[in-house]
């Protein structure tokens, strides 16, 4: 059949985006982790003590979908909340927290390797910056 949606970028993205997040999503639910706990593993991990709003605006998430996934990390034992002044509290990951991080980034950084391996090499210079220009 022929396919003329194949010739719009914005609906070959979203099917590229739809397949490649289903593939992750899989190879996360082994560490019983969603795309975006990952996400807010990462970032957490790297900016320690960050807030929930200022990771909700990182990761683009509504705050009212913050409270469970906050509450998800936290009941995993992955995070603690710390007080930060009379009414911020600053979020840092745990021990096991840690530990998690360290195998959701193995993870993650394999998916990547094998992602960028489906694209011609003279493009993999130019796909993130490309991607990146579209929602910056």
């Amino acid at each position: 059949m022929h396919d003329p949606l194949l010739s719009y970028p914005g609906y070959c993205l979203r099917r590229a985006n739809n397949a490649m997040m289903a593939e992750l999503g899989s190879r996360l639910a082994p560490l019983e982790m969603r795309q975006t706990d990952a996400s807010a593993l990462i970032l957490i991990g790297a900016n320690p003590g960050v807030t929930a709003s200022a990771l909700g605006r990182r990761i683009d998430i509504q705050r009212a979908n913050m409270v469970p996934l906050l509450n998800r990390l936290e009941e995993a034992g992955l995070i603690i909340r710390a007080p930060i002044d009379g009414k911020s509290q600053g979020l840092e990951l745990t021990k096991e927290g840690r530990e998690k991080l360290a195998a959701v980034v193995a993870v993650i950084d394999e998916f990547e390797r094998e992602l960028l391996e489906r694209v011609p090499p003279e493009h993999r210079d130019h796909l993130l910056p490309a991607l990146q220009t579209l929602w910056r």
